[in-house]
């Protein structure tokens, strides 16, 4: 049996050819024209040498080409590479090398980086530029994609891999030491997004979704973009997430599902014009990347009137492992349910299973889990032990099989002996009037080895002191656990899908002593 995961647009392109499969402001592409543009890649990295199994990089926002692209690498029996856009030179060239790549594909706005990054890279042999509206085009020793297509039929056979063969290396963010490169197959992919379409978001082809998170990671790929072209449904892109851009798409559009983090919520309901634009065509908020905080999704809800429901996954997960699968049956704060055909367990630092209610690491088997992490045997024998997938998170799961996200491992505060897990003490902050958004990290402490600070962002308008806040957690946790510091900024950093950069807010220990 073969399995492509190009072929969900194949099939869509049948019973949809004339629907608009992706929008961009007032552009529309309809299935048959990404399909018919999909097959043209196709034969263009054929007669540039791209062989079945070779490595293509790319490096494009939320526009059309990034979804011809990447279906052209599939139907050429490549494997994608997505990079981060906001990668720079060092880091492109890091990533060109540790993927073999042999090819880069490159919007013409982040040319200068990716060039350089190119240059450095031993073994990438094309540079493929995407032209930008009002740009100059590729340069001598480039290739431009407009020119590529124009060169070939939009025809193309389909290759056929085996279902487990690499389809995509989604790299890690790196949090500790270099990232590594997630294969994901074919069939991890395509019965992720199926699976979600069918039984988890009940996706109809009358459904239009907005492209908000970045396509190049895990969330946007399979639950925007995947699921929604499996299903016939359309895509209204956004190159990069912005509150009004986001709010006039969703009216202009006619939104029906909003996917984004939780700080992509919160930016939406704190719009100071949010009641000029017209949201009633939304029906369901779907969340992931990090904990929904319990206030947001209420507030949400109450102020949208749609449900929202929030899931669980990871790059090495295809991402999606648990879910809420309705209003009916979800537990507010919870990540849902174990998806079918997937099984967790939460376990002791000796992989021992602890009992319900307790926490431990949660760690994952099944179709979703990736084969490994790229030329990287022994972190992959790490992460993969005893065939479970160590996810890094701490959990507990109740009586009723639901699980509850705590915190990562890496995030967790030991101070004077004492556990203390950040989202615990974050959700109490979040129930803070004048708090927009917050993090809670562990700094280092002579004594106690760590002591706790609370990093905030207030709403417009609001104002608070560091003893107000202090203050506020101290009567509603354990005296182990309030904030002992508080450090106000007017917008915490956040990765390109809209996750808190804790690392950027941790300081050295040389640098402070709490």
């Amino acid at each position: 049996m073969t399995l492509n995961l190009a072929v969900l647009l194949e099939e869509s392109a049948k019973a949809h050819a004339d629907k608009p499969a992706l929008l961009l402001g007032e552009h529309r592409m309809a299935y048959a024209e990404l399909r018919g543009a999909a097959k043209k890649f196709a034969g263009a990295l054929e007669a540039l040498g791209v062989e079945p199994g070779e490595k293509v990089a790319m490096m494009v926002p939320n526009v059309p080409q990034f979804a011809v692209a990447y279906y052209g690498i599939l139907n050429r029996g490549a494997v994608v590479v997505p990079l981060n856009v906001l990668l720079k030179e060092d880091e492109i060239a890091y990533h060109l090398e540790d993927s073999d790549a042999r090819a880069l594909v490159v919007w013409e706005g982040f040319l200068e980086e990716a060039h350089k990054g190119f240059e450095k890279a031993a073994g990438c042999r094309e540079l493929i530029v995407v032209e930008a509206p009002g740009g100059n085009g590729a340069r001598d020793g480039m290739r431009g994609f407009a020119a590529l297509l124009s060169e070939h039929p939009p025809e193309y056979e389909l290759y056929q891999p085996m279902p487990d063969d690499t389809a995509v290396i989604l790299y890690t963010s790196g949090t500790t030491g270099r990232p590594k490169g997630a294969e994901l197959t074919h069939f991890n992919l395509f019965y992720n997004a199926s699976y979600s379409a069918d039984r988890l978001m009940d996706v109809t082809e009358d459904d239009v979704v907005i492209g908000a998170l970045p396509l190049f990671h895990v969330f946007g790929q399979t639950c925007v973009m995947n699921t929604m072209l499996y299903k016939g449904g359309t895509i209204a892109l956004i190159p990069r997430f912005e509150p009004d851009a986001a709010l006039k798409t969703i009216q202009d559009a006619r939104v029906t599902i909003f996917m984004g983090v939780p700080t992509m919520y919160q930016y939406l309901m704190r719009h100071p014009e949010l009641e000029s634009f017209d949201t009633s065509s939304l029906r369901l908020g779907i969340s992931g990347g990090s904990a929904m905080p319990v206030e947001v999704l209420r507030a949400f809800e109450e102020k949208f009137g749609v449900t929202i429901l929030e899931g669980y996954g990871l790059s090495e997960t295809s991402p999606v492992a648990s879910f809420n699968r309705s209003a009916e049956v979800r537990k507010a704060g919870s990540i849902g349910l174990p998806i079918w055909g997937t099984e967790v367990r939460v376990v002791d630092g000796n992989d021992r299973e602890v009992p319900r209610g307790e926490r431990g690491e949660l760690v994952i088997r099944g179709h979703n889990v990736m084969k490994g992490y790229y030329k990287r045997p022994e972190a992959t024998a790490e992460a993969m032990r005893n065939g479970w997938f160590h996810t890094g998170d701490v959990a507990t799961q109740d009586e009723d099989g639901f699980l509850y996200i705590v915190d990562r491992v890496k995030d967790m505060i030991l101070r004077g002996g004492y556990n203390i897990y950040p989202r615990e003490v974050e959700e109490v902050l979040y129930q803070h009037p004048a708090v927009a958004e917050c993090a809670v990290i562990g700094v280092p402490h002579e004594e106690l080895g760590e002591e706790v600070r609370a990093v905030v962002a207030l709403k417009p308008g609001e104002s608070a002191t560091e003893e107000e806040i202090i203050s506020f957690v101290k009567d509603r946790v354990a005296a182990y656990k309030y904030p002992r510091s508080v450090v106000f900024m007017d917008e915490l950093p956040k990765t390109a899908t809209g996750k808190i950069l804790k690392r950027e807010l941790v300081p050295n220990r040389e640098e402070t002593k709490a």
